[in-house]
C-alpha cells in the first residue's frame, strides 16, 4: 500500500514538474535574443534560433549576430570577436567579410546572407563541449536545501530516538521503527522545493503574460521588495513614436502641427540636411520621423538626393554627440558633409562663439520648454581627397533645429499614480534637456519635478554628495549611460531595492548592477537582455508596475503556502510523537501520513499558487529587502496555527480514550480530525486580510477539486470496508462524527481569533 502510495505521489510530483518545465519552456522562447530579419520585403524580429539558412539578417550596434553569415553590405561596422579569438580588440568587418554567430556589434551596421546556424556555427562546435556543465543554484535554491537539510538531520534524529526509546520501554523493534518512521515522515516538509520551483516558474510565466519577460526566475522574488523603480523617459513613459513637430532657423520657428499644407522654402535646407545626416533605411524612431517629413513635403523637389553616394559616416561617441554623413553628388567635384545631434554638440562642430551659443541655447529652451526632443543640423563642404579623422576637421556651418514630439503613453498616469500608492518611488533618467524632461515629469505625474541633476552636475558632485541629493531628485536629464551606474550605486547605498530599465550595450553594467534589471524587449539590444533580470516585451512603463503587482503576489502566495506547510506539520508530529512518550498505542503509522500528503502537496503547490492578490497589495509600502521567505515570523505562524489545530485534535485523542474507545476507533477520530483541520487551514491561509468565510466568494477552482477530493477519499477509506482494513480504520458512529465536527468547528474559531489578534 505504501508503494502505490510513492506512485501516487511520483505521479503527482511529475504533472507538477511537467507543469513548471512547459512555463520555462516558453520562457526560454522568449528569452532567446532576437534577430532583425527580412522576409517577404519586410523586417521583422524574430528569435535568434528561428534564423535559418539562406535569410537575410539586419544588424546595429548592441545586436548579437544569431548566425555564421556572409555580410552583403557594411556601415563601418566592427564586431567583438573576443568570444571566439580571445583578442580583446573590435576587429572592422567589410563586404564579403565573414561574420560569426554570438559576436557582437560594437559599431556600424550591416546587412548580412545567413550561412550556417546552430550547432554548424563556430560558436556551436565549442557550444557542444559545454553541455556537460551543470548550472549552479541560486541563492534561494541553496537556502531552501539548507532548510530542508536541516529538517532532515532533526527528522532522522528523532525517528533513531523514538526507535530506541519504544523498544527499550516497550520492547517492540518492529513498532518502534514503525513509530519513528511515522514520526520522519510528519518532520520531513519536503513540499518547500516544491513550492519554490513551481510558485516562481509558474509566477513568471504569469509575468510574461503581462508582456514581462523573466530571464531569472529567483529575481521573481525580489521584485514584491522593489523601492525604487528608475525608467528611460523615450519608450517607457512615451510611445516612442516619433513625429517632427516645429523647425527653426534663425529666429524663425514652424509648427508643423498647425501649418500641414507647405513648408516654407527658408526651412527646406534644414529638413534636406536632416535626413542627409540619417539612415537611408531608418530605425531610430527620430530618423523616420525624418525621413516621413521628407517624402511629405520636400517630394518632388531638388532637395531629395536619392542618387547621391554615402561614402563615409562619422558614428556617435561618448565625446560628442553627433554624427555626420559625407556625401557624393554626382555633379559635384566636392564632398557634401551633413550632420545632426544634440544642439550643443552641433554648436562645437559649428565653432560658433559665446553669443551665438547663448543665442542657441534660447532657441533650445522654446522647443524643450514644449516638451520636445531637439536636435541641430549643420552642414559642410569638403575637396575631394582624403578625408579627415575626426568630424571637427570639417568647416561646418550651423543650419537649424528640429523638434520632435514623443507623446506620453495614455496609462502612464494611472501606473504612475498606482506606485505612489505602493510607496515606490520613481526616478526618471533621460538624455534630453531638463525642461524637456520637467514637462514630461509633469504630465506623467512624477513627483517632486522642480529639483533635476544633469549629466555635468552628476560629473561635479561627489559620491556622498550625490547620495544625499538622491534621497529628494526624481529627474536626471542629459545623461550619458555610463552615468546609470554612478545613480544606481548611490540608490543602493541608500538601502534602495532598485529596478532599472536600460536598452543599449552601455546600459549592461547598470542594468546588472541594480537589483532588478529590466532591458526594452522591442528596441533593446541583446547585450541589455543578456544583462538584465526581466525584459520588458512592450517597452511601456505600465507593464513595469503589473510586473511589480505581480512579484508581490507571488512573494504573498508562497509565504501564504509556507505557513500552511509548517502548520500542517505540526499536529501530525504531535500526533506521531505524544502517544510514543506517553507509552499510548501508535495513532498515525506511516500509511495514514502518506494519505495526508496526497492532500498536503497540492495544496501547497496549486491552491495556493492560483490564489488572487490581495485587497490593497499596492497600498501597502514594499516589503524589506531582507525579509526571507523563511523569516522567523511566518515560520513562527505557521508552528503557532499548528499548535491551535493539534491543541483540538489531541483532546479527540483525549475524549475518544476516556469514552472508552478501541485503538481502530480512535485512531480513526483522529485521523477524520487531521483532514478535515488540514482543510481549514487551507480556508484560514488564502488571505492574509479576509477572514476564512469572506474568501469563499473568492473564485478557485483548485481549492474545490482537493477539498472535495480529499472528502471523498477520507468517506471511502471510513465506510468502504476493504480500505478501513488496510488503513486499520472503524466506521464513526454519529456521536464519534460529532466529537470529530465540534473539533473541526472549534479549531476554525480558534484559528480566526488568531488571525483577528496578529491583525489587531
Amino acid at each position: 500500500m505504501l508503494l502505490g502510495f510513492v506512485f501516487v505521489i511520483i505521479g503527482i510530483t511529475l504533472y507538477q514538474e511537467h507543469k513548471t518545465e512547459r512555463a520555462l519552456e516558453k520562457l526560454q522562447d522568449l528569452s532567446s535574443p532576437r534577430a532583425l530579419v527580412i522576409r517577404d520585403g519586410k523586417e521583422k524580429r524574430i528569435a535568434g534560433r528561428e534564423v535559418v539558412r539562406g535569410d537575410i539578417v539586419v544588424i546595429y550596434e548592441g545586436d548579437r549576430v544569431p548566425a555564421d553569415a556572409e555580410l552583403l553590405a557594411s556601415n563601418n561596422l566592427a564586431l567583438d570577436e573576443s568570444l571566439l579569438t580571445g583578442e580583446s580588440v573590435p576587429a572592422r568587418k567589410f563586404k564579403n567579410d565573414t561574420i560569426f554567430s554570438s559576436t557582437l556589434v560594437v559599431q556600424g551596421s550591416g546587412i548580412a546572407h545567413v550561412k550556417s546556424i546552430g550547432i554548424n556555427t563556430e560558436v556551436g562546435k565549442i557550444g557542444k563541449a559545454l553541455t556537460r556543465i551543470k548550472a549552479e543554484k541560486t541563492r534561494l535554491q541553496q537556502q531552501t536545501g539548507r532548510l530542508v537539510r536541516n529538517v532532515a538531520i532533526v527528522g532522522l534524529i528523532v525517528c533513531l530516538f523514538v526507535v530506541i526509546y519504544y523498544a527499550a520501554t516497550r520492547g517492540d523493534v518492529l513498532h518502534g521503527l514503525l513509530a519513528g518512521i511515522a514520526l520522519a515522515m510528519s518532520i520531513l516538509p519536503e513540499e518547500i522545493p516544491v513550492i519554490l520551483t513551481v510558485f516562481l516558474a509558474l509566477g513568471a510565466w504569469r509575468i510574461a503574460k503581462h508582456n514581462v519577460l523573466t530571464r531569472q526566475v529567483a529575481s521573481v522574488e525580489t521584485l514584491g521588495a522593489a523601492t525604487v523603480l528608475c525608467v528611460d523617459k523615450t519608450g517607457t513613459l512615451t510611445l516612442n513614436k516619433m513625429s517632427v513637430h516645429k523647425l527653426a532657423v534663425g529666429d524663425d520657428f514652424f509648427d508643423l502641427q498647425k501649418n500641414n499644407e507647405l513648408i516654407p522654402e527658408s526651412f527646406h535646407e534644414l529638413v534636406e540636411f536632416s535626413i542627409l545626416a540619417s539612415q537611408c533605411d531608418p530605425f531610430d524612431p527620430m530618423e523616420k520621423a525624418i525621413k516621413v517629413l521628407g517624402e511629405k513635403y520636400l517630394a518632388n523637389t531638388e532637395h531629395l538626393h536619392n542618387d547621391w553616394q554615402l561614402i563615409q559616416e562619422y558614428p556617435l561617441s561618448k565625446e560628442l554627440l553627433a554624427i555626420s554623413h559625407v556625401w557624393q553628388a554626382p555633379d559635384k567635384n566636392s564632398y557634401e558633409i551633413a550632420a545632426k545631434g544634440a544642439p550643443e554638440a552641433i554648436a562645437d562642430l559649428c565653432h560658433l562663439d559665446k553669443a551665438a551659443q547663448e543665442l542657441l541655447a534660447k532657441r533650445v529652451e522654446v522647443l524643450a520648454g514644449e516638451g520636445l526632443r531637439v536636435l541641430g543640423v549643420a552642414k559642410a563642404k569638403f575637396n575631394k581627397g582624403h578625408l579627415p579623422g575626426e568630424q571637427h576637421d570639417f568647416a561646418f556651418e550651423f543650419i537649424g533645429l528640429v523638434g520632435l514630439e514623443d507623446p506620453v503613453r495614455t496609462e502612464v498616469p494611472a501606473a504612475m499614480a498606482e506606485c505612489r500608492q505602493a510607496g515606490i518611488r520613481v526616478i526618471m533618467i533621460t538624455g534630453d534637456y531638463p525642461i524637456t524632461a520637467r514637462k514630461i515629469a509633469k504630465e506623467v505625474g512624477l513627483t517632486n519635478v522642480d529639483e533635476v541633476i544633469t549629466g555635468d552636475e552628476l560629473r561635479r558632485i561627489d559620491d556622498l554628495q550625490l547620495r544625499e541629493r538622491i534621497k529628494k531628485v526624481n529627474i536626471f536629464a542629459r545623461i550619458i549611460p555610463e552615468q546609470k551606474m554612478r545613480i544606481i550605486q548611490a540608490l543602493k547605498a541608500n538601502g534602495e531595492v532598485v529596478a532599472m530599465t536600460g536598452d543599449g550595450v552601455n546600459d549592461a553594467p547598470a542594468l546588472k548592477a541594480a537589483h532588478i534589471g529590466i532591458a526594452m524587449g522591442e528596441r533593446g539590444t541583446d547585450v541589455a537582455r543578456e544583462s538584465a533580470s526581466l525584459v520588458l516585451l512592450h517597452d511601456d512603463f505600465s507593464s513595469m508596475v503589473q510586473a511589480v503587482r505581480m512579484g508581490r503576489r507571488i512573494f504573498d502566495n508562497i509565504r501564504k503556502a509556507i505557513i500552511y506547510t509548517f502548520a500542517v506539520h505540526m499536529p501530525i508530529i504531535g500526533m506521531a510523537l505524544i502517544p510514543v512518550l506517553l507509552k499510548l498505542p501508535l495513532v498515525l503509522l506511516p500509511v495514514q501520513i502518506v494519505f495526508l500528503e496526497l492532500i498536503i502537496d497540492p495544496a501547497c503547490s496549486i491552491i495556493f499558487e492560483a490564489e488572487k492578490e490581495e485587497v490593497g497589495i499596492m497600498s501597502r509600502p514594499p516589503r524589506k529587502q531582507n525579509d526571507s521567505i523563511f523569516g522567523r515570523k511566518i515560520i513562527g505562524l505557521g508552528i503557532v496555527q499548528g499548535l491551535v489545530v493539534l491543541v483540538f485534535v489531541l483532546a479527540v485523542y483525549i475524549i475518544a480514550r476516556h469514552l472508552g474507545y478501541s485503538t481502530e476507533q480512535v485512531r480513526t477520530l483522529v485521523f477524520a480530525t487531521l483532514v478535515l483541520t488540514n482543510l481549514v487551514l487551507i480556508l484560514t491561509n488564502r488571505s492574509r486580510t479576509k477572514g476564512a468565510l469572506a474568501m469563499l466568494r473568492s473564485p478557485n477552482k483548485a481549492l474545490w477539486w482537493i477539498c472535495g477530493g480529499a472528502t471523498a477519499f477520507l468517506g471511502a477509506v471510513l465506510y468502504v470496508p476493504f480500505l478501513g482494513q488496510l488503513f486499520r480504520f472503524s466506521p464513526l458512529s454519529l456521536q464519534a462524527l460529532s466529537i470529530v465536527f465540534l473539533a473541526v468547528i472549534l479549531s476554525f474559531i480558534g484559528l480566526e481569533l488568531l488571525r483577528v489578534c496578529r491583525k489587531g
